[in-house]
């Protein structure tokens, strides 16, 4: 009986996982087919979805303008000491465009609007969960997904791809002027070099991340804050748990851009 028990539990344990992955997957799929449903009958509230725009997209730059300046600096200054007489100096420009735009840009960006965005959609919409908010609009017949889930979604599609871009640019800025403060390299060579290994398909790739950050982002904010339960000490526990998901997931997606779109 009791080796039984033994490898009872952990087939039980397993199940569990298992049933909680499933619940997680199916809520999170009838989360996506509402929203696309929203957007192609075109019912979402437009004066939502530019307040989403506005509270994730134009409050968000000043933090991702300090972290792309700052990714940009450290980038060029860990290329310029680990650049040996070896290796021309012009490369520098190469490594510190193509990290930045392949990878920094866009993670650090999702980090970011992980702990700025992600955090305040689930513990905003936990509140409304606990508070029976949400309740409400069901009693008056209207869907939450549709009020509360699409423009949001929808508005992480949009300020992604933005903040990435603006994320690019300032972070290669800030590489170009600390690589000719601590090497002494122009920004004319900077340049050549960054020209010299340049793929065109670098930019459309580091859009192509931030589409998907920018998309699954929103979409387990939403669903952790819509599983709220137990009062404030649920919407902490709640929120602490979907920025951990969040995050995970976001770097899951990033190892997995390479082998398929690198290759």
């Amino acid at each position: 009986m009791q080796n039984d028990a033994f490898f009872i539990k952990p087939v039980r344990a397993i199940g569990r996982w298992w049933e909680a992955w499933a619940e997680h997957a199916g809520q999170i799929g009838l989360l996506v087919w509402a929203t696309g449903v929203s957007l192609v009958r075109m019912r979402i509230s437009m004066r939502e979805f530019v307040r989403q725009l506005y509270v994730m997209g134009a409050q968000s730059i000043p933090i991702v303008f300090v972290t792309a300046i700052l990714s940009g600096i450290v980038t060029s200054q860990q290329g310029g000491y680990q650049i040996t007489s070896t290796i021309p100096i012009y490369v520098l420009g190469s490594v510190t465009v193509t990290s930045i735009v392949l990878e920094l840009a866009p993670v650090l960006t999702a980090i970011v609007l992980v702990g700025r965005v992600g955090a305040r959609i689930t513990a905003e919409l936990g509140t409304m969960v606990v508070s029976e908010q949400i309740d409400a609009y069901h009693s008056l017949g209207r869907d939450p997904l549709v009020v509360l889930a699409a423009p949001r979604i929808l508005a992480g599609l949009v300020v992604m791809p933005a903040l990435v871009g603006f994320s690019n640019a300032a972070g290669i800025g800030s590489g170009m002027v600390a690589a000719n403060l601590s090497v002494g390299l122009s920004a004319e060579t900077f340049l050549y070099g960054a020209r010299l290994f340049w793929h065109s398909w670098d930019l459309f790739y580091s859009f192509m991340k931030s589409v998907a950050f920018g998309f699954a982002i929103p979409v387990i904010a939403i669903h952790m804050g819509l599983r709220t339960s137990g009062g404030a000490a649920g919407v902490g526990s709640t929120t602490t748990a979907s920025v951990m998901f969040q995050t995970l997931t976001v770097l899951i997606l990033d190892a997995l851009f390479p082998p398929l779109f690198l290759q």
